[in-house]
């Protein structure tokens, strides 16, 4: 059988918590700095104190020539063709909206109900090249969201570029 045999004198656990804790400070001080290290970009380091060498540096004149994104003028009000979906579920919500789409210049494609009912805000949806004019029709009528067209046949579209489907807000 064995016995446990009493430690004369007590273990300083105070003392050898302090120089834990004293280690793994350094530790963290040492990691922080390389990390630091690391993700500091190149043109942020400082400068060394050696004396740099004086080079000649001779201007370059770039003449490749990059392509620019083609772009166009915003088109007017009048051509963009608007479809408005009601979906919110309110009676007239779409035409009563068209109506005023039509009094601010914008062409009407269409005034009808949307698939669905529920939907929560109100948004703006645009096809490829039009992204420019659904900027602006989200903000004349002052709706937050904006995305590209995704879902809807050229069919149902009716000619239109741009799409509002009224919300509940």
């Amino acid at each position: 059988m064995q016995h446990a045999e009493p430690i004369p004198t007590s273990f300083p656990w105070r003392g050898a918590t302090l120089v834990v804790g004293a280690i793994a400070a350094v530790e963290l001080l040492a990691l922080i700095g390389v990390i630091a290290v690391h993700f500091t970009p190149k043109h942020a380091v400082a400068p060394s104190a050696a004396p740099a060498k004086t080079q000649h540096v001779r201007a370059v004149r770039h003449t490749a020539k990059v392509a620019a994104v083609p772009t166009h003028p915003l088109r007017a009000r009048s051509r963009v063709h608007v479809l408005v979906l009601n979906g919110n579920g309110r009676q007239g919500a779409a035409s009563t909206e068209a109506a005023r789409l039509q009094r601010a210049g914008y062409r009407i494609g269409g005034a009808e109900n949307a698939l669905r009912h529920d939907y929560a805000r109100s948004m703006v949806l645009y096809v490829p090249g039009w992204v420019k004019e659904a900027k602006r029709l989200a903000r004349d009528t002052g709706i937050k969201l904006v995305a590209p067209l995704d879902g809807l046949t050229p069919a149902k579209l009716k000619a239109s570029r741009a799409v509002v489907i009224l919300g509940n807000s």
